[in-house]
């Protein structure tokens, strides 16, 4: 039986509800009060209403269908094979291993795992026709999904420098690489970078863009999904709307290419937030992180452990991390549902405005030389750093809250017998091309000024 439920009611217009707020207002101003202003010049009012609704941003996204993936460090290939079988049977659906090292045995990696089920994406500090051919060969008569996840212009604009390659420059390399490898992906575009360095998102989504635009212009053989490697902060719904301008923007950007496979996104975590003191607030700050990543359309995400910026890799961080995931997807059913963020109309009010801000500025780029022109002359740092001055003077102000670390803060709270890692930024001299774009979280300074006093 179908028992109307709302008939008895008359329909509230978009203007009854702005003149009840104010009369509740009592002589405030609704503007001043109730509306604010996003980094991002985004006006946000306090709700939304089909009346002011005219069109939508809907994705071809496929939401909740999401891997969870484990990152591994190799450094000793046996104890990385043993452990990344063990993580397997823990709960985790991908693999993304870090290599800096071209002489590692590859073979070795892989023979044991479950490739025919398993995802494996490659995280290389080195670009090599013959290490990729090696992969290939292995994986040519397994049914294995695996992302290369080359990214020559993130690592000249996160290291100053290119590649070291036999070939004549990155992108010939990369022409090499797509002509002998069909399947697999293998750009990626290093988003995260961006973030973590202190770009707001209508950057983040042009940046990544524009540095994706310099691929599909250079390297026309490429026909396999790209992979954008995002990171994600606390700005819940923001980070939403992010993920699903960003997919929004390059489906519309590939269309000119004939580039007909969609992007795939592999998110994490921001560490842009994280905090050494209170640390476990960083669980809640990741947890909610993983949710706008989920609702956004991760295809793959690789949790953050909440002592990753001053532990070494552990059993126990990797485990809550992991374990994070397998309640979002197993208990809190996130996996369950396709795109719940559509018709959401602030969801998709967001998305509309970032992706409209976004594809002004990435045409601004394109008409000025490109996004490789622009990173050699430093103007996308530049303009990366001012957004982190604006968002860092918010927090030394104490206007963007960090809970237990600019307010809040336990007295009690010691951590310099507890650092394994040096969690600030750490200078590297050396001869660079450009200026590298440096990642930097808020707390720094703060951080450094408590350490310094216990």
């Amino acid at each position: 039986m179908n028992t109307p439920l709302f008939e008895d009611f008359a329909p509230v217009t978009s203007k009854q509800w702005k003149q009840k707020i104010q009369f509740e207002l009592d002589g405030a101003d609704y503007n001043e009060t109730l509306v604010w202003n996003s980094p991002e010049d985004i006006k946000v009012k306090p709700f939304y209403h089909r009346d002011d609704f005219n069109k939508t941003a809907t994705t071809d996204s496929h939401t909740g269908n999401f891997k969870i993936c484990q990152n591994i460090f190799v450094f000793d290939v046996e104890k990385s094979v043993d452990r990344a079988l063990d993580l397997l049977q823990r709960g985790a659906e991908s693999l993304r291993f870090t290599i800096d090292n071209e002489s590692l045995d590859i073979n070795k990696l892989l023979e044991k795992l479950p490739l025919d089920k398993t995802p494996v994406y490659f995280d290389l500090k080195f670009l090599s026709v013959d290490f990729i051919s090696k992969i290939n060969d292995i994986i040519e008569h397994k049914k294995a999904t695996v992302f290369y996840n080359l990214d020559p212009i993130g690592h000249l604009a996160k290291e100053g420098n290119w590649f070291t390659t036999k070939e004549k420059n990155n992108f010939e390399t990369l022409q090499i690489i797509s002509k002998n490898t069909r399947e697999s992906s293998l750009i990626s575009i290093n988003l995260g970078l961006y973030q973590n360095a202190g770009a707001n998102m209508v950057q983040q989504i042009a940046y990544s863009l524009a540095h994706a635009n310099e691929y599909l212009n250079r390297i026309p053989t490429i026909h396999q999904p790209i992979v954008f490697e995002i990171a994600v902060g606390s700005n819940y719904f923001f980070e939403i709307a992010k993920l699903r301008a960003l997919r929004l923007l390059f489906q519309l950007i590939a269309k000119e290419y004939y580039h007909d496979n969609d992007c795939h996104f592999l998110v994490t975590p921001t560490k842009r937030n994280k905090t050494l003191y209170d640390f476990n607030t960083n669980m809640l700050r990741t947890t909610t992180e993983c949710m706008s990543a989920i609702i956004g359309g991760a295809d793959t995400i690789a949790n953050l452990p909440y002592d990753a910026i001053y532990h070494k890799n552990n059993e126990f961080g990797d485990r809550i991390a992991r374990n994070q995931l397998l309640l979002l997807k197993n208990e809190s059913y996130f996996d369950k549902v396709k795109n719940p963020a559509d018709g959401s109309y602030y969801i998709e009010t967001l998305t509309q405005q970032l992706a409209d801000k976004a594809l002004t500025l990435f045409k601004e780029i394109e008409a000025n030389g490109g996004f490789l022109k622009q990173l050699n002359d430093g103007i996308i740092k530049r303009k990366i750093q001012e957004s982190a001055d604006k968002e860092q003077r918010l927090f030394d102000t104490n206007k963007e809250i960090l809970v237990g670390t600019n307010k809040y803060q336990n007295p009690k709270d010691k951590m310099k017998e507890q650092i394994e890692l040096y969690p600030f930024v750490k200078t590297k001299p050396r001869k660079t091309l450009i200026t590298p774009i440096i990642e930097k979280r808020l707390a720094e300074k703060l951080e450094q000024e408590r350490l310094a006093s216990e």
